[in-house]
């Protein structure tokens, strides 16, 4: 493991990919609209449709607006990232959850700006000595409209383990960040696996 805890939440660069020069909306509204692939390519992002919701005294590209956690059988745990202070309560108050349970996060934000490339979400879990890394891709998205206000990606399911070796305290860092290296979130929180809700 190595002695920079930061260092493990470096993403997994795709081979043989490289990021290109930056168009503005406007730019890509205008390129050549008789090229059906590249018309297609547009409106799978969305752009195109609707006004756009930027806000111009915002400079942050991606806005993560919640985190929500899907339990099987269980109502869904939402985090509201719009509440001041709600990633420090985030912080200091474990999720519990049950040994063997079937879960898996979700994520609301929004695009402003320009084109998102590329965006994933990473994790690490430690307990103890132990670690473990997971990432996910999240996509490519333009901003947001009024006929598209937010994005919501919900992420592959996953199973809490189980048995009494793996009851007790998680520590766990998360990062979104893009094909440009920007993270636009990055915070800690906790969870408890226990053997009941």
């Amino acid at each position: 493991m190595s002695g920079n805890p930061d260092d493990e939440l470096v993403p997994e660069q795709t081979q043989g990919f490289r990021v290109g020069e930056k168009k503005t909306i406007d730019e890509y509204q205008q390129l050549d609209q008789n090229d059906e692939s590249l018309r297609k390519w547009k409106e799978s992002l969305g752009i195109g449709s609707g006004n756009t919701l930027s806000d111009p005294n915002d400079p942050r590209k991606v806005i993560i607006l919640s985190l929500g956690l899907e339990i099987e059988g269980r109502e869904d745990v939402i985090i509201d990232l719009t509440t001041p202070g709600a990633l420090d309560a985030l912080k200091n108050k474990p999720f519990t959850i049950k040994e063997g349970a079937v879960f898996r996060m979700k994520a609301r934000f929004r695009v402003q700006h320009q084109i998102l490339s590329g965006m994933k979400y990473l994790q690490v879990v430690k307990r103890g000595p132990l670690s473990n890394k997971m990432q996910e891709m999240i996509g490519s998205y333009s901003p947001n409209t009024t006929d598209k206000p937010e994005y919501e990606k919900k992420f592959e399911t996953e199973t809490a383990p189980s048995g009494m070796m793996a009851r007790g305290h998680y520590n766990a860092t998360s990062k979104f960040i893009d094909d440009d290296n920007q993270t636009h979130l990055e915070f800690k929180w906790s969870f408890d696996i226990k053997k009941d809700w």
